[in-house]
């Protein structure tokens, strides 16, 4: 199974407010065995997403796993995204202060419960409320090692913006991690470094 194998399915339950629980209970998507987290962030939210297809629609994603695993922010100071949306972390880093406001308004202004509270979580732990998605740069077929951000441009901005800033950030901070089911025995990763904030 691939992305766009899941197009149609979002965009039919999505139209017909039928919403992620029908996504979730579809029995392909089922099959997949993956977290409900990253079911909705990356196949219901963005199978229809013209740029997540071009950088990942070759990836088989019955061969993916995830672990939900605490990263470093050093990792994510230098961490690449997709081809297609390679200066979407950078736009938001020099924009973080106006996203994570913007998010806290939205919340108040719809009562969506996504982003509520977001203000907070960045100024009290200096972290993001919902975990992005990485991927083992493997998995993706790149010469390259380490990580890549898939989904989660908008959060691992903020947290460079802070960085670069002055602002307190989390020394690491939760984070979904695919690998090839074949690998995720042998996975290469760092030791849970502990609790705290990191000041620049």
């Amino acid at each position: 199974m691939y992305i766009q194998d899941f197009k149609a399915l979002s965009v039919r339950c999505i139209e017909n407010f039928t919403g992620l629980r029908e996504f979730l209970a579809d029995p392909t998507v089922k099959a997949l065995g993956w977290p409900d987290d990253v079911v909705e962030q990356l196949l219901y939210d963005h199978a229809r997403n013209g740029a997540l297809q071009m950088d990942y629609g070759h990836i088989d994603l019955n061969d993916l796993t995830w672990s939900r695993e605490l990263v470093p922010t050093g990792e994510f100071l230098s961490m690449p995204t997709g081809p297609s949306d390679h200066d979407a972390i950078e736009q938001w880093a020099a924009l973080h202060e106006y996203s994570v406001s913007n998010r806290e308004r939205l919340s108040h202004m719809t009562g969506n419960s996504r982003h509520a509270g977001i203000r907070a979580k960045w100024e009290e732990e200096g972290t993001w409320l919902r975990a992005p998605i990485v991927l083992d740069a493997r998995v993706i077929g790149t010469a390259r090692t380490g990580l890549q951000l898939v989904e989660g441009r908008t959060r691992v901005g903020v947290l460079r913006g802070r960085h670069r800033d002055g602002l307190p950030v989390a020394v690491e901070h939760w984070t979904w991690i695919g690998r090839r089911r074949s690998a995720a025995e042998t996975r290469p990763f760092r030791p849970h470094q502990g609790a705290g904030l990191l000041r620049s």
